[in-house]
C-alpha cells in the first residue's frame, strides 16, 4: 500500500487526467455519484487531521507575522483574482461562481509537499494549510457570499454548516484519533496519499460526468481561466511576500501556498449547493495546480536559499504529508 501510495501521488495528475477523459466519454457512468461528493471530501479531511501533531501548532506562534501575511495573501488574492478573470472572460454564471469558490478555498494539503520540494519553508506551509483550513468555515462562506452572490443566490449559512460538516468536524476527529490512537494512526498514514488521490479523483470524474456538456461547450475559455488563476496566485504570492520582507524560502512557501488551494473542497461545495457545472472551476484546478506545482517546485529545488539550512530539520518531518 506504500508503493501504491507512493506511485499514485507521483502520477496524481496523469490519472486524474485519464479518469476525466473516461467520464467525458462516458458521463452517465458517474452522473449518480454527486450525492457522495462531501463524504469523499470528509474523509480526506480525516486523514489531514491524523497528520496534523503538536508540532504543527506550535510552529503557528513561530512566525506569526509571516503566518498573517500568507493567510491574508491567501485569502485576499485568489477570491479577487477569481471574480476578476470571471468577469472579464465573461464567463456563465455558474462556472463564475465556480471560481469565486477556487479561490475562496483554503490551501491545498499537497502544497505541503510542493514547497518541500522547492526547498522552501515547510513548516510555514504547513502552519498556514492547517490556520487557513481552520478559518475556512467562517471566510469562505463570507467570499462566496460576497463576490459569487453577484452572478447566483448564495446561503452563507449553509455554506458555513457544509463547511463545518466537510473540513471541521473530520479535522477535529482525525486530531482526536491521533491523540487517543497513536498506533492505529501510524498505521493508517502511510496509505493516506492514496486516499486522497483516490478521493480527488472520485470528485472529478463525478464533476466531469455531471457537466460533460458544459465541459465541451467552454472547455478550452474554462482552461484558460484557471491557468491564469493558479499562475497569479503563485505570482502575486511570491511579491507579497517579498514586500513584507520575508526570506527566499518564505517567499517560496507563501507563493506555493497562495497558488494551489483545496479544489476538492471547492468541488464538493459546489456539487452541493449550486451544480457539477460549478464545479468544473474545481476540477480542472485539482489537476492543473499540481502539475504548474510541480514545476516550479522542479525549479526551485536547484536554486537553494541561503535560509534553507535553517530549516532542514523542519522539512524532513512534514515531507510526507
Amino acid at each position: 500500500m506504500e508503493k501504491l501510495s507512493r506511485f499514485t501521488g507521483a502520477w496524481f495528475p496523469l490519472i486524474v487526467l485519464i479518469a476525466a477523459a473516461i467520464a467525458l466519454l462516458t458521463p452517465d457512468t458517474f452522473s449518480y455519484w454527486g450525492p457522495a461528493v462531501p463524504w469523499m471530501l470528509a474523509m480526506i479531511m480525516l486523514g489531514m487531521g491524523m497528520t496534523l501533531t503538536l508540532a504543527d501548532f506550535k510552529n503557528i506562534g513561530r512566525r506569526p507575522l509571516a503566518l498573517m501575511f500568507g493567510v491574508v495573501a491567501q485569502y485576499t488574492i485568489m477570491p479577487l483574482i477569481g471574480y476578476l478573470l470571471a468577469v472579464l472572460l465573461s464567463l456563465p454564471p455558474e462556472l463564475a461562481v465556480g471560481m469565486v469558490l477556487v479561490g475562496a478555498a483554503p490551501g491545498g494539503t499537497a502544497s505541503n509537499v510542493m514547497v518541500y520540494l522547492a526547498r522552501g519553508d515547510t513548516a510555514l506551509s504547513v502552519a498556514m494549510t492547517t490556520v487557513s483550513t481552520l478559518l475556512a468555515p467562517l471566510l469562505t462562506p463570507l467570499l462566496v457570499l460576497w463576490l459569487g452572490g453577484t452572478f447566483l443566490p448564495v446561503s452563507g449559512g449553509d455554506l458555513f454548516i457544509s463547511i463545518l460538516q466537510i473540513v471541521l468536524v473530520p479535522i477535529t476527529v482525525g486530531i482526536l484519533l491521533r491523540v487517543f490512537f497513536p498506533r492505529m494512526v501510524n498505521a493508517i498514514v502511510p496509505i493516506l496519499p492514496f486516499v486522497s488521490v483516490l478521493g480527488i479523483t472520485a470528485v472529478v470524474v463525478t464533476v466531469v460526468g455531471g457537466s460533460a456538456d458544459t465541459l465541451l461547450a467552454v472547455g478550452l475559455l474554462l482552461v484558460v481561466a484557471v491557468v491564469l488563476h493558479n499562475l497569479a496566485g503563485l505570482t502575486c504570492g511570491y511579491i507579497i511576500a517579498k514586500l513584507c520582507r520575508q526570506p527566499v524560502s518564505g517567499c517560496r512557501a507563501i507563493s506555493i501556498e497562495v497558488g494551489m488551494q483545496n479544489s476538492g473542497l471547492a468541488a464538493a461545495l459546489a456539487t452541493a449547493h449550486f451544480s457539477p457545472a460549478a464545479a468544473l472551476p474545481a476540477a480542472i484546478f485539482s489537476v492543473w495546480h499540481n502539475i504548474s506545482g510541480s514545476l516550479v517546485a522542479g525549479f526551485w529545488s536547484r536554486r537553494e536559499p541561503a535560509d534553507h539550512v535553517a530549516n532542514k530539520g523542519e522539512l524532513t518531518r512534514n515531507v510526507g504529508r
